[in-house]
């Protein structure tokens, strides 16, 4: 009887961890497709898994920081979704390659496709030009299931505290590679090294074949000189 009753316990204890935890580990995310670098272009993937076992989710609605403006969101075409592109205009025009930006986009939203039980879909989309004084980006969602309901993935996480119970996707930023300019100079140099050095032996190779080309000409000219001695003396003797 004791035994079951810590079975009974331990089964209750694992069944509450499993429903505290299940919802905050299949929330709406953010990746980048490689690296999303501080004042650079990305691409995005909004994953959207489905957590409910009677509804499929048939839309997603993404938000963009009005503070952090993306003059350049492209979403890619997925098969049986519609992406609805929605812009503000700027108080403050942008420039942007030399062109002025007066308005941005702030929400997509795609439509008409299902994702079904168990199952989760990615929403690609093309994105720049990042803001450089900032570490991260949130970008508040609100999936909506076919049943009605409605899940607002927009509480930003505090530092210390735990997930909140829905939280917003959140892109981090990596520090710009200014680094690389500096890495390009040591390539730079080491390929002139390498080239120079190069140069260097081949010269020191000419010097030394024309060293060898002048050795061998004077041994056959001493040798030519000798059988000319030689040749004088016994024409003498011949003679004599």
């Amino acid at each position: 009887m004791k035994t079951s009753r810590v079975s009974f316990a331990a089964a209750l204890a694992a069944g509450t961890v499993l429903l505290l935890s299940g919802p905050a580990s299949a929330h709406v995310g953010v990746q980048p497709v490689g690296e999303a670098a501080k004042g650079g272009y990305a691409t995005l993937n909004f994953k959207v898994p489905n957590e409910r076992d009677n509804a499929a989710t048939t839309q997603l609605e993404v938000n963009f920081p009005v503070d952090q403006p993306l003059t350049s969101v492209m979403p890619q075409d997925i098969p049986g979704w519609t992406s609805t592109v929605e812009k503000t205009k700027l108080d403050k025009p942008l420039t942007v390659h030399g062109k002025q930006i007066n308005e941005v986009v702030t929400k997509v939203t795609w439509t008409g496709g299902k994702i079904e039980s168990g199952k989760f879909q990615q929403f690609p989309v093309s994105v720049g030009k990042l803001p450089e004084n900032a570490d991260q980006m949130v970008f508040k969602s609100i999936q909506t299931y076919d049943n009605g309901e409605v899940v607002r993935w927009i509480e930003e996480a505090k530092e210390g505290a735990a997930e909140p119970q829905n939280p917003a996707p959140v892109l981090k930023l990596t520090a710009a590679k200014g680094a690389d300019h500096h890495g390009d100079d040591k390539n730079s140099k080491d390929a002139k090294t390498a080239k120079d050095a190069a140069q260097n032996h081949d010269k020191a190779d000419a010097k030394h074949g024309a060293d060898n080309t002048a050795r061998a000409l004077g041994i056959a000219g001493i040798v030519i000189g000798l059988g000319g001695v030689a040749f004088g003396i016994a024409s003498r003797r011949r003679s004599a």
